[in-house]
């Protein structure tokens, strides 16, 4: 009998969603045994706080790592937007499959778009970069903090708490809830972050063969713009506690166009410092310097007084 590889999963339905999708792709395109082990992490315990308080988005993934290191699993599924931008020594992205719609959802049960929304009408979302491009939007809007999984942001909005939350679309679409969102976003209009609607696979660095299995599952275009994106927030420091956007795309033949934004954590009202960069990107060392290059264009800009101060 084949070995079973026990995949580490966080136990929200969306969480749990990838991590049977990935199962079936090991199972009925490598033939591989697969069975799942659901995880509640530290950040899915801590709902009264935004994450840039309490940790960052490193949060959602400790747990599972640790699966990782003791052996009880040896394979992690994550949202790519939720993975750190330098993993701990002993770890490695191995994987990232074909990106979903990357782009964030306007959702309302009253209004059809941002622009619909009534003067100083409330606005939910806990994330640093919906919050300052939603005021260089809409100077207008009270944006509200909005934690938990999916299922309870729209709950929340349901309750009558907001006029409208902000989420992203790949996870309504990945649940069946796709009919909830009014409208998406175009992304030079709200700069998706690094990630976002990608899925990424963590193994320990030194587990060779399974790495080898896992190579198939790998979507070169969405792994270059993804490590594109990542290089970016990896040189400015990047984390939840920096509103910073970053969303590559690709053109014709091999030209990646990037687009970044960054906005000031402390003054959400500040203009944003925006750029956009096309290159012709074929290999990963090349993105990884693409992505530097964006990074490097928000400096010049004048990233650095927008940027926490050390």
């Amino acid at each position: 009998m084949s070995e079973t590889i026990t995949i580490a999963t966080r136990e929200s339905r969306l969480a749990l969603w990838q991590a049977e999708y990935v199962k079936s792709l090991l199972e009925q395109d490598l033939g591989l045994q697969v069975s799942l082990l659901g995880m509640t992490t530290r950040g899915d315990q801590i709902l009264d706080r935004s994450l840039s308080k309490v940790g960052g988005k490193g949060l959602f993934v400790k747990e599972l790592e640790t699966a990782l290191e003791e052996g009880a699993a040896q394979l992690a599924v994550h949202s790519l937007k939720d993975v750190p931008m330098e993993l701990p020594e002993g770890f490695e992205l191995v994987a990232i499959l074909e990106r979903e719609d990357p782009r964030d959802a306007f959702v309302s049960n009253q209004y059809a778009s941002l622009h619909e929304l009534p003067q100083g009408a409330v606005v939910g979302t806990s994330s640093l970069r919906r919050v300052v491009q939603l005021k260089a939007l809409r100077p207008d809007l009270r944006i509200e903090p909005l934690r938990g999984n999916l299922d309870t942001r729209l709950r929340k909005l349901d309750e009558g708490g907001y006029d409208a939350i902000v989420l992203a679309a790949a996870g309504l679409m990945r649940l069946g809830l796709a009919d909830r969102i009014r409208c998406r976003f175009e992304t030079r209009e709200m700069i998706p972050c690094a990630g976002q609607g990608a899925l990424g696979l963590e193994v320990r660095a030194e587990a060779e063969a399974l790495k080898a299995k896992l190579s198939p599952l790998i979507h070169t275009p969405t792994w270059l713009a993804t490590q594109a994106e990542r290089a970016v927030s990896r040189s400015l420091g990047g984390s939840c506690s920096m509103p910073l956007a970053a969303h590559a795309h690709w053109g014709d033949e091999a030209v990646l166009t990037i687009d970044v934004a960054l906005g000031d954590a402390e003054q959400p009202e500040r203009a944003l410092l925006k750029a956009t960069l096309s290159e012709d990107v074929q290999t990963v060392a090349q993105a990884l310097a693409f992505g530097e290059r964006a990074a490097q264009a928000l400096r010049d800009l004048g990233a650095g007084s927008y940027l926490p101060q050390v």
